[in-house]
């Protein structure tokens, strides 16, 4: 098979997926996102459009033109038989906050409330309705950067002004008061391939990224069956799906990462994540 792996570099995650396709006897090219061009017509001789299949490693930052220039890549591709993982459409999906959680509740998955809006006044509103304790997120991005949990007022106040300034949309959770752990389960087609419970050091935080450790945890029917539901909602066939428990046992499904990561999650589980999603890849 011939395998495009899209990326932003050659970290970790790159050598590890390099090292599984030579394993499994495939070849492995890389396409940095940010140097990605097209002739029309399209071509399937074009190298990128020539692969196999694509494994979608990263979704660097970039103007609105050039976001979307490198998505319509990727629906060409798509167009012209090459299998990609994930979908275009579960990016554009996956990588929105508010469009994942209108997913997620319109296939009937528990998620916290949230509120989606562009103007401080109405966040305020929104901060009251949502019990006067929530987590603030940037609408797009990832491990845990740029969340604050906000239950003052005041800062309430500051913090939705200085969004709005900055022409950025105000995405609001209600905080859910959890144990200290949350679990990451890694989906890839329709069953889980790994799992950990993410606990946090210091805070409400339980992002490896942001000083959290895991453990194994294997996932009872229940929780399965909520993971592998949440990633179908945004249509992504490999995902990290974030579920967190509540104060009275409830569950709820917090995030789908349709570009997931597995290096903690390999170190914790001693699973071959790399290999699962080159054979998956291979797969037609």
């Amino acid at each position: 098979m011939q395998l495009g792996l899209i990326t932003g570099g050659d970290g970790w995650h790159v050598r590890d997926l390099q090292r599984a396709a030579v394993a499994l006897g495939h070849t492995a090219h890389l396409f940095d996102f940010r140097s990605l061009s097209a002739i029309v017509p399209s071509s399937s001789t074009d190298a990128l459009f020539k692969c196999d299949a694509l494994i979608v490693r990263t979704m660097p930052a970039g103007s609105l033109e050039q976001v979307v220039f490198r998505m319509d890549l990727l629906h060409t591709a798509a167009s012209l038989g090459v299998r990609i993982i994930n979908s275009p459409r579960s990016l554009e999906t996956a990588i929105d906050k508010y469009l994942t959680t209108v997913r997620l509740a319109h296939a009937g998955l528990p998620v916290p409330r949230t509120w989606c809006g562009q103007r401080a006044d109405d966040a305020m509103l929104a901060f009251e309705q949502l019990g006067g304790d929530v987590v603030v997120k940037p609408l797009f991005g990832s491990e845990g950067r740029g969340m604050m949990r906000v239950s003052d007022p005041e800062l309430a106040w500051r913090t939705f002004h200085t969004i709005e300034r900055t022409q950025a949309v105000l995405y609001l959770q209600s905080f859910i008061r959890h144990p200290g752990y949350d679990v990451r389960a890694f989906v890839l087609g329709d069953r889980i391939i790994a799992s950990m419970r993410r606990y946090s050091r210091n805070g409400w935080r339980t992002n490896i990224a942001q000083g959290g450790y895991g453990e194994p945890f294997a996932l009872n029917a229940e929780l399965e069956s909520l993971a592998i539901r949440g990633a179908q909602a945004v249509g992504a066939v490999a995902a990290g799906v974030d579920l967190l428990p509540g104060p009275d046992g409830e569950w709820y499904v917090l995030e789908v990462n349709a570009v997931p990561g597995w290096r903690r999650l390999t170190d914790v589980t001693n699973i071959d994540i790399a290999r699962e999603l080159i054979a998956f890849a291979a797969l037609r």
